[in-house]
């Protein structure tokens, strides 16, 4: 078997082991809950039928349907956004929130939560929204200012962390002057939750995602040039300061989206693009990049399932499940990182 043969079954295996893992965690997310239901039950409202209780067909329909698509999609726009930032910047820890913009988000949403002293009702949670989407898009502003000024990518990043850690400092002063009420509203926030995005608002965010993605998607052949160097990139007429404004709207588009409605999700953006790429044992996106979108897809699921599984316990924030999977792979890619190459 050539080399090229091997390779095209290689994908195609983790496209369908990525698919599989999707479905089976969109299951699982249906099935398990804090309250017990039939699975039964649940196959008859997922074909227009009526539970047992009317309260199970509203579980289903109207809580556990919205959440598992929208772990399923954060997942995805997380980790495509990981993969554009780790190309761009040749550095496999970056990830959403390297450049700030995660931070400046999260920093929107403190001065409305704090400002509001955890009072959200229907104008609280669009305030919401709309303070996430304002602090991401201030941050960018800064950023893409900066990348006109700033030739090195590097020095991009670093300003970019900077910026983080600023935005990070402000967010510590609010909770400090803060009502208790305030405290406590934007911690659960920042706990991370896929529950945050209904029926009705379903619709925008898997539009938003799904046209993302594609935008990133026609940046395949920049990408691959970058990874042979900016040199060859321009040599090959690649516009390198366009590109990478274009990218890193595009990556910031990403996690502002999903942390407006699911709040700062860690781990998934910075650990996904790397477990796709040893999957596959290549770094050409025409291939990496839906396999990666689809690889973050299942690890949303799979985080939004363990987050349901413990029942009647409760449910468990997803940034205190991401961290246990995460930081294994990170030690392991920094530990293996001279034998592993990603640039191939």
């Amino acid at each position: 078997m050539t080399s090229c043969k091997i390779h095209r079954h290689r994908t195609a295996s983790v496209y369908v082991l990525a698919a599989l893992t999707c479905v089976l965690a969109l299951a699982g997310c249906l099935l398990y809950g804090s309250v017990d239901i039939p699975a039964a039950d649940v196959w008859h409202v997922l074909t227009g039928s009526e539970a047992s209780k009317p309260s199970w067909t509203y579980i289903i329909s109207q809580t556990r349907i919205p959440a598992a698509f929208t772990a399923l999609l954060a997942g995805a726009a997380l980790a495509v956004s990981g993969l554009l930032l780790q190309t761009t910047f040749d550095n496999p820890l970056a990830g959403p929130s390297i450049l700030g913009i995660s931070t400046g988000s999260s920093l929107g949403v403190a001065i409305v939560m704090l400002a509001l002293g955890g009072t959200l009702g229907a104008w609280g949670q669009a305030a919401v929204l709309a303070g996430a989407i304002a602090g991401a898009l201030a941050v960018m502003l800064v950023l893409l200012t900066l990348s006109s000024l700033l030739q090195s990518a590097t020095m991009l990043l670093i300003v970019g962390i900077l910026i983080g850690y600023l935005a990070s400092s402000a967010i510590s002063l609010l909770n400090f002057f803060s009502t208790r009420e305030g405290v406590h509203a934007y911690v659960i926030w920042g706990m991370g939750s896929f529950s945050g995005v209904t029926n009705d608002v379903l619709p925008l965010f898997a539009g938003l995602v799904l046209v993302l993605v594609v935008a990133a998607y026609a940046y395949v052949k920049p990408l691959n040039a970058l990874l042979l160097g900016t040199r060859y990139a321009e040599s090959a007429g690649v516009n390198i300061r366009a590109t990478r404004n274009a990218i890193l709207l595009i990556s910031g588009a990403l996690t502002a989206t999903v942390t407006a409605w699911c709040g700062p999700i860690g781990f998934i953006g910075l650990v996904v693009p790397h477990v796709a790429r040893l999957a596959l044992q290549t770094s050409n996106h025409r291939t990496l990049l839906p396999a990666t979108a689809l690889c973050g897809a299942a690890t949303g699921a799979l985080c939004q399932w363990l987050s349901v599984a413990p029942g009647a316990w409760g449910v468990i924030p997803v940034n205190a499940i991401t961290p246990i999977v995460g930081v294994p792979i990170i030690i392991y890619i920094i530990v293996r990182r001279r034998s592993i190459f990603y640039f191939n």
